[in-house]
């Protein structure tokens, strides 16, 4: 399921540039792409009726659900629950759906011409339908990492939950940098945090330290975190993870964790902690990958960690 999300949703080279908002309704009339129809409750999965006929090569768009929260801009990001179909000839299936797994985080400009206009301008709250022909998907190359071919058309429907800003980062009040035997975290550029690693030696137990403390409300065991985050190594004092913007990924969108699914350290260590809050988590090896280590990410079984977190929203 991970690897059929990271492909559906891998970003893909634009191929126009799309300016000004969505309408509610972009469409061609009397075409059979407006015939899609989708119906349900909000907040739950949605029922989409798509006809038993070939698809034309219209695009459509259309606001099902109006929301009301803030507008999503081209260049933020934003947490959803959706479903994706494959329409090809006369058939449909459902090719993917978040509402049986857990909501991802989307670049607005991920690559799929069509979506990018379907979700401009919509407000948080909204649910939004985007058919899409090829030319405004995955276009001549498909995607067949999911088996979406070149002549393929996808139906995907929306649900807008929450919207991110560039470089959106912990909001609540500075209460302190670390150090003291701690690793010293500061903010740079976009408001990345830097964290210099002191030379002594690692606390032997985990360390969960508020660095800024968020208004929103606490997170809960077993919960969904939208979050940003940064990974040292206190061996080396160097980052070897992070999921903030780049010069190789400049529209990096942050994470969904699931608590109860991760290291020891984050299933037990996020649980109270305000939303809007950046913490500093030393990690001894019990808490995080414990003997093993994982060698594919050049941690030894002997390993502390040092994670800065940003939690962003819950889901």
């Amino acid at each position: 399921m991970r690897r059929l999300t990271a492909a559906l949703l891998a970003p893909l080279a634009v191929t126009a540039a799309l300016a000004g908002c969505s309408s509610s309704s972009s469409q061609a009339t009397g075409s059979t792409n407006e015939s899609v129809k989708v119906s349900g409750a909000e907040g739950k999965a949605p029922t989409v009726h798509i006809p038993a006929q070939k698809a034309d090569s219209s695009l459509v768009t259309k606001t099902v659900i109006q929301g009301h929260g803030p507008k999503v801009s081209a260049a933020d990001t934003y947490l959803a629950n959706f479903d994706v179909y494959l329409w090809r000839g006369k058939t449909s299936k459902l090719l993917y759906s978040s509402f049986t797994a857990t909501p991802q985080v989307l670049p607005v400009t991920m690559g799929l011409t069509g979506l990018q206009k379907a979700v401009t301008g919509q407000r948080v709250g909204s649910r939004v339908l985007a058919v899409l022909p090829p030319k405004f998907g995955y276009g001549t190359r498909g995607n067949s990492q999911i088996g979406v071919q070149p002549t393929d058309t996808l139906v995907w429907v929306v649900d807008v939950l929450h919207a991110f800003p560039p470089g959106v980062s912990a909001s609540g009040q500075h209460v302190s940098n670390g150090g003291g035997g701690l690793p010293t975290v500061s903010t740079g550029t976009g408001g990345i945090p830097q964290v210099q690693v002191p030379k002594s030696s690692p606390p032997g137990k985990l360390v969960v330290k508020t660095l800024i403390k968020g208004t929103g409300a606490p997170v809960k065991a077993g919960q969904s975190i939208v979050a940003r985050y940064q990974l040292a190594l206190w061996r080396t004092g160097k980052v070897i993870n992070s999921n903030w913007p780049s010069s190789t990924q400049p529209t990096a969108p942050p994470s969904v964790f699931t608590l109860g699914k991760l290291i020891p350290a984050w299933n037990t260590g996020l649980v109270g902690v305000p939303v809007g809050s950046r913490i500093l988590m030393v990690v001894p090896p019990a808490e995080g990958y414990g003997k093993k280590g994982s060698s594919q990410a050049g941690i030894k079984g002997t390993d502390t960690l040092v994670f800065v977190i940003d939690v962003l929203a819950t889901t």
